[in-house]
Protein backbone atom coordinates (compact mmCIF):
# COMPACT_ATOMS: atom_id res chain seq x y z
CA UNK A 1 0.00 0.00 0.00
CA UNK A 2 1.26 3.23 -1.08
CA UNK A 3 1.68 6.07 1.46
CA UNK A 4 -0.65 8.96 0.92
CA UNK A 5 -0.23 12.62 2.24
CA UNK A 6 -3.24 14.68 2.96
CA UNK A 7 -3.87 18.45 3.28
CA UNK A 8 -5.13 18.63 7.09
CA UNK A 9 -6.90 22.03 7.12
CA UNK A 10 -7.79 22.88 11.58
CA UNK A 11 -10.57 25.89 11.40
CA UNK A 12 -9.31 28.93 13.69
CA UNK A 13 -12.05 29.14 16.04
CA UNK A 14 -11.68 24.82 16.92
CA UNK A 15 -11.11 24.78 20.47
CA UNK A 16 -9.08 21.05 21.64
CA UNK A 17 -11.98 18.94 23.96
CA UNK A 18 -10.57 17.53 27.24
CA UNK A 19 -11.95 14.12 27.91
CA UNK A 20 -10.99 11.82 30.72
CA UNK A 21 -13.73 9.20 29.96
CA UNK A 22 -15.52 8.04 27.13
CA UNK A 23 -18.45 5.99 26.35
CA UNK A 24 -18.59 3.91 23.03
CA UNK A 25 -21.61 1.88 21.23
CA UNK A 26 -21.97 0.31 18.31
CA UNK A 27 -24.39 -1.20 15.77
CA UNK A 28 -23.62 -2.72 12.08
CA UNK A 29 -22.63 -0.33 10.29
CA UNK A 30 -21.08 2.11 12.77
CA UNK A 31 -19.12 3.17 16.50
CA UNK A 32 -20.25 6.05 18.21
CA UNK A 33 -17.82 7.56 20.63
CA UNK A 34 -18.88 10.16 23.17
CA UNK A 35 -16.40 11.86 24.98
CA UNK A 36 -17.19 13.01 28.29
CA UNK A 37 -15.35 15.33 30.78
CA UNK A 38 -16.16 13.35 34.60
CA UNK A 39 -16.09 16.15 37.15
CA UNK A 40 -14.43 14.88 39.99
CA UNK A 41 -16.27 14.62 43.52
CA UNK A 42 -19.31 14.45 41.36
CA UNK A 43 -21.47 11.54 39.81
CA UNK A 44 -21.60 13.80 36.88
CA UNK A 45 -20.30 14.14 33.57
CA UNK A 46 -20.70 16.28 30.91
CA UNK A 47 -20.16 15.08 26.96
CA UNK A 48 -17.78 16.85 24.97
CA UNK A 49 -17.96 15.70 21.93
CA UNK A 50 -19.83 12.49 19.58
CA UNK A 51 -18.12 11.01 16.76
CA UNK A 52 -19.50 8.14 14.74
CA UNK A 53 -17.08 6.18 12.64
CA UNK A 54 -17.54 3.18 10.28
CA UNK A 55 -16.24 0.00 12.01
CA UNK A 56 -13.35 -0.22 9.35
CA UNK A 57 -11.92 3.52 10.73
CA UNK A 58 -12.94 1.58 14.30
CA UNK A 59 -10.07 -1.00 13.20
CA UNK A 60 -7.70 0.88 11.82
CA UNK A 61 -8.13 3.14 14.81
CA UNK A 62 -7.55 0.47 17.19
CA UNK A 63 -3.73 -0.48 15.40
CA UNK A 64 -2.95 3.42 15.40
CA UNK A 65 -3.62 3.65 18.78
CA UNK A 66 -1.91 0.23 19.30
CA UNK A 67 1.11 1.23 17.61
CA UNK A 68 1.08 4.90 18.53
CA UNK A 69 1.36 3.64 22.85
CA UNK A 70 3.88 1.27 22.12
CA UNK A 71 6.29 3.96 20.66
CA UNK A 72 4.80 6.26 23.27
CA UNK A 73 6.28 3.22 25.64
CA UNK A 74 9.09 2.73 24.45
CA UNK A 75 10.09 6.59 24.30
CA UNK A 76 8.75 7.22 27.74
CA UNK A 77 7.89 4.11 29.39
CA UNK A 78 5.01 1.32 30.40
CA UNK A 79 2.26 2.87 31.65
CA UNK A 80 0.70 0.42 34.47
CA UNK A 81 -3.08 0.28 34.35
CA UNK A 82 -4.24 0.63 38.05
CA UNK A 83 -5.57 -2.85 39.07
CA UNK A 84 -9.06 -3.81 40.33
CA UNK A 85 -9.09 -3.89 44.11
CA UNK A 86 -11.41 -7.08 44.56
CA UNK A 87 -14.32 -6.98 44.48
CA UNK A 88 -15.01 -3.81 43.19
CA UNK A 89 -16.20 -2.89 39.30
CA UNK A 90 -14.56 -0.77 36.67
CA UNK A 91 -18.07 -0.60 35.45
CA UNK A 92 -19.44 3.20 35.24
CA UNK A 93 -23.42 3.11 34.41
CA UNK A 94 -23.67 6.64 32.24
CA UNK A 95 -27.35 7.77 32.12
CA UNK A 96 -28.84 10.96 30.14
CA UNK A 97 -27.15 9.69 26.74
CA UNK A 98 -28.76 6.87 24.89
Amino acid sequence: MAAQEISVNIPQGLDPVYSNMIQVAYKDDEFTFVFLHQIPAVNQARAKAIVSITPRHAKNLLAVLSKTMADYEAKFGKIDTPSEKQGESSVTTLRGYS
